[in-house]
């Protein structure tokens, strides 16, 4: 029974998803953003109620006096938030309605989403007494029946016994405080909603409170326009002398309400409750998915990063549970932006649209990770080729071609390998300077763009008493040999994305951060760059001009140098303090940018933190961190 019901609620999404893709796009299908529309219809509720609240009136003989001329003496404002108020409630219901049955088609309300499908239950009650609650407030004749029809049902309940109805037999039983208390409830439940959203949404990584901003204002002018075209208007005040005989009734918010009379009223109570209960107990009645109860595990590349995945998860919401910056915009299978490439495993993909991913993508082990749960610990890779990627290196034995002193304490070292050899590489990558002691190595980043060469250049900071670094500066010379190991490393620009870009670099973490730009610039990103690079003084900006002149040459680019500790000599006017603390003075809001940092482990651990505080996404900041001693093979690459 529930196949077959999931089948075909399957097949009718399907098909409304594909016409939305063929109308809206499928960046701005309306259906693949069916939750986070509840939560903006929510918030237009909450604005357009607050608005009418601030000319409503509590009082017998005051309230339905203060509707109507809310609704006719400001039909411009007050008249159209009152209609806002009233679609964007009849809105929201529908969107969690829908949002709900397409996880129960998709069945994706098992495992650790039945925390937020139990929770979705609870929610939608409380939408529906709140919006009954809503049409007692305007005191007309359909408040009046509402109000009357409510108690009568309650009435029914052993809890009270007929002591509610009493209270509306007459005109004169009826007291200002119905009306604040019908306005205390009308603010304290949507309060409670609000704390509902807030937990309902806690085990889903990442969970969308927004639809993308041209749907949410397109949302808004719908509700608008309707509005004016058919306005919410009262039905005649309420008149406890009569029982009102005809009324435009609400099909849609107070389809119950009929039932209270043609039913017996507990019988209508043991429905509701039954199918409550019975919607809340869905997740753990069969037919239950195979192997529910396993412990699996996925390798995701780059970063050959190992996390656990929970039972019924997606790998899409496994990944971005643990941090991992996973492409995705819908998770719905239909924009196919969270594609990737499956390496071994076994899984199962339902639920997408075939415009997202080919059959050729399929029999190639792709798949869209909105859509995948593993059956067995799996292994996939999200960007092309980023399983190899920082993870394998070569041993190359070079010489050295030149030693060039940019600046009082950093050398460029430039090494060239045997002949015919070549070394490919990513931008933001590092090699392995193998010393003569087993296991002993120095790491220094490649400080140009991405390619293939026979040469690299290094950027080698003197470090005090450094083995290596000492060499460097005393007594190596044109002609020595070193071996070397690489490339390694997946700190690499995460492109294509819509972000703007700012680059961090610490000293020499200036390398990395130079070759990244210098792709950037070949791959002809148009968004904002930034690049802030902080030394002590003056004199240890070395390729000083570089930035200055790529802010000449490229007018999305900026360059901003921070000093930390400036010399009297360096007659320094520019920014001064820790390079982080200039990007948080510039950018409060850190949402939407992502952030590629390189230096000590000592400023990536403050900056990180600091910036993620303001806005900036876990996921999207990337980070390179160098000590300035030997390391254990697990710790960031050590510079001596």
């Amino acid at each position: 029974m529930f196949k077959f019901l999931r089948s075909a609620l399957q097949f009718v999404f399907l098909r409304l998803e594909a016409v939305g893709n063929r109308i809206f796009g499928e960046r701005l299908n309306p259906m693949y953003y069916l939750g986070a529309t509840s939560y903006w219809m929510f918030w237009l509720v909450v604005v357009s109620g607050l608005y009418v609240y601030a000319f409503y009136e509590t009082g017998l003989d005051k309230t339905y006096e203060s509707m109507e001329s809310i609704t006719h003496g400001q039909w411009f404002a007050g008249g159209v938030m009152r209609s806002v108020h009233r679609y964007a409630s009849d809105a929201m219901v529908l969107t969690m309605l829908l949002h709900m049955t397409r996880h129960f088609a998709f069945d994706r309300y098992r495992g650790f989403r039945a925390f937020s499908w139990v929770t979705g239950v609870v929610l939608l009650w409380l939408i529906y007494v709140s919006g009954i609650n809503g049409f007692m407030l305007p005191w007309d004749r359909l408040a009046q029946f509402v109000v009357v029809a409510t108690t009568e049902w309650l009435d029914a309940l052993p809890v009270f016994n007929g002591m509610l109805t009493r209270n509306f037999v007459t005109a004169e039983a009826v007291t200002d405080r119905l009306f604040s208390l019908l306005s205390f409830l009308h603010i304290g439940i949507p309060l409670v909603v609000l704390l509902a959203l807030w937990i309902h949404t806690q085990r889903v990584p990442r969970a969308s409170q927004m639809p993308p901003k041209r749907l949410a204002i397109g949302l808004g002018a719908m509700l608008v326009v309707l509005s004016l075209a058919a306005p919410v208007v009262s039905q005649g005040p309420a008149d406890f002398a009569s029982f009102p005989a005809r009324l435009e009734f609400d099909w849609y918010y107070l389809l119950l309400f009929p039932l209270i009379y043609s039913w017996d009223p507990l019988l209508l109570w043991g429905a509701l409750g039954g199918a409550t209960l019975l919607a809340i107990a869905l997740p753990w009645l069969p037919p239950l998915r195979a192997q529910t109860g396993a412990t699996m595990s996925m390798t995701v590349h780059p970063g050959r990063r190992s996390v656990p995945i929970r039972p019924a998860e997606t790998l899409l919401d496994a990944g971005l549970r643990a941090g991992i910056a996973l492409p995705f915009e819908c998770r719905s299978g239909g924009c196919g932006l969270c594609k990737a490439t499956v390496i071994h495993g076994e899984f199962e993909m339902s639920g997408y649209q075939p415009s997202a991913i080919s059959d050729a993508e399929r029999h190639a082990g792709r798949v869209l990770t909105c859509c995948t749960r593993a059956l067995s610990d799996l292994e996939f890779e999200y960007e092309d080729d980023a399983a190899a990627l920082g993870t394998s290196s070569t041993t190359y034995d070079v010489r050295v071609e030149s030693l060039e002193l940019l600046t009082h304490d950093v050398m460029q070292l430039t090494l060239r390998l045997p002949e015919g050899a070549r070394i490919a590489y990513s931008a933001g990558q590092y090699i392995n300077v193998v010393l003569d002691d087993e296991g002993a190595r120095r790491a220094y980043s490649f400080t140009t763009r991405s390619g293939s060469s026979d040469r690299i250049a290094l950027h080698v900071r003197k470090v005090e008493g450094g083995r290596f670094t000492t060499q460097v500066f005393e007594t190596m010379r044109a002609g020595d040999s070193l071996r070397i190991e690489g490339p390694l490393g997946s700190f690499v620009l995460h492109e294509p994305s819509e972000r703007p870009l700012i680059f961090v670099a610490g000293a020499t973490g200036f390398a990395p951060v130079k070759s990244l730009l210098e792709e950037a610039f070949a791959l002809g990103i148009a968004r904002p760059l930034y690049l802030y690079w902080g030394v002590r003084s003056r004199r240890d900006f070395y390729l000083y001009d570089l930035p200055e002149r790529w802010a000449r040459e490229h007018a999305n680019f900026r360059f901003v140098p921070v000093l930390s500790d400036p010399l009297p000599e360096d007659e320094w006017h520019g920014r001064t303090g820790l390079v982080h603390q200039a990007i948080l003075d510039d950018f409060p809001d850190l949402r939407g940018f992502s952030v590629y940092a390189c230096g000590s482990v000592n400023m990536v651990n403050a900056a990180r933190p600091a910036m993620i505080a303001q806005g900036l996404e876990g996921e999207a900041c990337y980070s390179d961190a160098f000590t300035a001693a030997a390391q254990p093979a697990s710790a960031p690459p050590a510079q001596s």
